[in-house]
């Protein structure tokens, strides 16, 4: 926030904790700083987030016309998703783009704790994804978000030159978000040329359509083409289903040394279903996100990104449709042949091939549960 702050000295600065409960709208506490705002929008509120913030954003705007505003979110958000239920248009409601031009998303990391985060997986943290409900995730899965969501990474520097876990923080970080701007936070106030990069004042194009294609659940991480004080990337794709109990036996061989993985597959199983993967530390979740394309849903076409639907028009296949795998894991000291080579002994042989949708129907499913009728 200081960064930001010396960067943009005449912003107001609207920051939001939220506080949720075990059922019903959580208690939102907002703190507002800057000239011509009044300290009264200053309280804590029970209600929708969304709804709240989108409220106080308009009020800031018509009674400060500041020229800029920091929108700090706190963990308690699960940022992207929260940002694109914060910018969609509301029938009857004045849009915020009609007021604000969002700029790009900066996320500060402290090494530590970013560390320490990705090593647990004991316990699930529940985050406010901007709809009418919380989601309980891992502090690891938390922290690989967090870093992933950003568009500019702050690194707290290291409390000692002794100390090098910013460096491995972001080296880390580097593979979870390779598009992503790295600046190391000085220990001591620097002119604002050397904080950061005026590009972060400016607007973003099309700002709620990238939040949306990153949502995706045709996505994968892109992978980083270097090695990084141990940390590398491994990209696996793959044309045809996998088998499922083949799958569960090489999850041992697949994620050891992972740090972070994330993609998408097509099981037998579940044939017309797009299936997420993701893991952060030792936690890995697969899980139904809607359905492939296919070329007589007019519907789910509209209601895809056109990211999508480009990756669709790249990637298609006559018989096959977009239905495909690709994963991208993150980690240290990958084994990168054993692991594709153990992916790829899970896939559908020629024989199991020709047996269609109606024979992989049989096979028993270990990972997701037998198949729904």
């Amino acid at each position: 926030m200081d960064t930001l702050v010396r960067t943009a000295p005449r912003a107001v600065v609207l920051a939001a904790s939220v506080h949720c409960r075990d059922s019903g709208y959580p208690v939102v506490q907002r703190f507002v700083t800057g000239s011509r705002v009044p300290q009264s929008m200053s309280r804590a509120t029970t209600g929708d987030p969304v709804v709240i913030l989108r409220q106080d954003l308009l009020a800031i705007r018509h009674t400060a016309q500041p020229p800029h505003v920091v929108l700090a979110l706190s963990g308690e958000l699960d940022v992207l998703p929260f940002l694109v239920e914060l910018w969609r248009p509301r029938i009857g409601a004045s849009a915020l783009d009609d007021h604000y031009d969002p700029a790009p998303v900066v996320a500060g990391i402290d090494p530590a704790a970013f560390l320490a985060d990705l090593s647990c997986v004991h316990r699930a943290a529940r985050l406010w994804d901007g709809g009418d409900h919380s989601t309980a995730l891992t502090p690891a899965e938390i922290a690989a978000r967090r870093v992933e969501a950003g568009d500019c990474l702050i690194m707290q520097a290291s409390p000692s030159p002794a100390d090098r876990r910013a460096e491995g923080a972001a080296a880390l970080a580097h593979h979870l978000n390779p598009s992503a701007t790295l600046v190391n936070d000085p220990r001591q106030p620097a002119p604002k040329a050397e904080l950061l990069p005026p590009s972060f004042l400016r607007p973003v194009p099309d700002a709620l359509e990238e939040w949306k294609a990153r949502l995706e659940p045709v996505t994968a991480l892109r992978p980083h083409p270097r090695t990084d004080h141990g940390v590398e990337s491994v990209q696996w794709r793959a044309r045809r289903p996998l088998h499922p109990e083949r799958l569960a036996d090489a999850l041992p061989t697949v994620m050891a040394g992972v740090l972070r993985s994330r993609g998408h597959l097509w099981m037998s199983s579940r044939p017309e279903a797009v299936v997420t993967w993701r893991s952060a530390g030792g936690h890995l979740e697969l899980q139904e996100a809607g359905h492939w394309l296919e070329l007589d849903a007019e519907s789910v076409w509209r209601a895809a990104s056109p990211q999508r639907r480009t990756l669709a028009s790249w990637f298609w296949h006559d018989y096959y449709g977009e239905r495909r795998n690709e994963i991208t894991f993150i980690g240290t000291d990958l084994d990168r042949d054993r692991l594709r080579s153990a992916l790829d002994a899970a896939l559908l042989d020629d024989t199991e091939l020709s047996l269609g949708a109606d024979g992989w129907a049989g096979f028993a499913d270990p990972l997701l549960g037998d198949q729904p009728h």
